[in-house]
Order: structure tokens, then sequence, then C-alpha cells
């Protein structure tokens, strides 16, 4: 299978069917952790294009190409949100984007709404510490088995299983009801 990912790279062909079997559950990744349509299309092109400089790294042992992608696009949010902490608002919103014609926004702002559940969830878990919270976002929310969360985290699938017991406990008393937060 790492062969087959490192395809990804050089084979064009390769690439579009990666890119066509996995774009929504992207989309879908990012929209909930981002209310613009325009910067959710920017982090999709941004994460294809960061598949292709890391296919190298991915190891089918570990866990599957969705683990390992949700792993590619959280980085690449975390690499955009400091990216925009360090730069002025005015400047962020008005250059380097593509103009989206009507329809692409549309279609994004209804994913965005879409996932409106999904960002309460996330408000309810903005106190966990940042490990607790990964953890329970890639499970609760992302659908992602805990050896999946552990790989796209980079951490042991124990130490996973510690931080989804401790975010559990701690957001016992807060009302969050999605599939994979039970059990």
């Amino acid at each position: 299978m790492r062969r087959k990912q490192a395809e990804i790279a050089t084979d064009p062909v390769a690439f579009e069917a990666f890119y066509r079997r996995h774009v929504d559950a992207v989309t879908r990744f990012l929209a909930r952790r981002v209310e613009d349509p325009h910067t959710v299309a920017d982090l999709v092109a941004e994460v294809f294009v960061a598949v292709l400089d890391s296919a190298h790294t991915y190891r089918a042992g570990l866990g599957s190409e969705i683990a390992w992608l949700y792993g590619v696009a959280r980085n690449t949010l975390s690499a955009e949100r400091r990216r925009a902490f360090r730069e002025s608002r005015l400047a962020d919103r008005v250059g380097g984007r593509r103009l989206l014609d009507a329809d692409d926004v549309a279609r994004l702002e209804e994913r965005i709404d879409a996932e409106s559940r999904a960002r309460r969830a996330f408000e309810a878990m903005a106190g966990l510490p940042e490990g607790e919270r990964a953890v329970m976002e890639l499970i609760a929310i992302d659908q992602l088995t805990v050896t999946e969360a552990a790989q796209a985290l980079g951490i042991r699938q124990g130490t996973a299983r510690v931080r989804l017991y401790r975010a559990r406990r701690a957001l016992r008393d807060v009302p969050l009801v999605m599939e994979g937060t039970t059990g």
C-alpha cells in the first residue's frame, strides 16, 4: 500500500482517483471547523497539495488513508490558523483568494450549515486540554476509530484511549448528542 500511496505524487491518474475518493470527506472535515466558504475551498486545495508532498509518509499498517488524510488536514488547518493570526485580518480577507462563483458559495454554505451541529460540539469541547480535545474531535465528530485518531495525531493508541476517557469524563455533564461519543 505504501508504494501505491507514493504513486499519487507521481501518477496524475492515481492522484485524481485518490482526490475523488476523499475530497468530500476532507471538505466535510474542514467545514466542521471553518465557517467561511472561501477558506474551506482554499484549505481543501492546500490539503491535496500537501498530500502530493507527503504521500511517501503514509504507512498503511498504522491506519486508513482517511485517518492519514485527516492528519494532513489538521496540520494544514493549524498552519492556516497560525498564518491568519500573524497577518492582518483585512489583508487575509481581501488578498490571495480566488473568487468563487455563486454556485460554489451556495454549495459551501450548505455544507457549512450541515456541519453547524458539529461546530456546536466543538464549542462544548473548547475547554478541554488540546490533546483530549483533538482525540475527541476525531472520534466523536469525524467518526475515526481510536487507532485512526492516534495515527492522525501521531500518538500511541493507548495514549489516545486515555485522552478519550478523560475527555468523555470531562464532558459527562455537557449534552453532546452525537454518534461516536458512547461506550
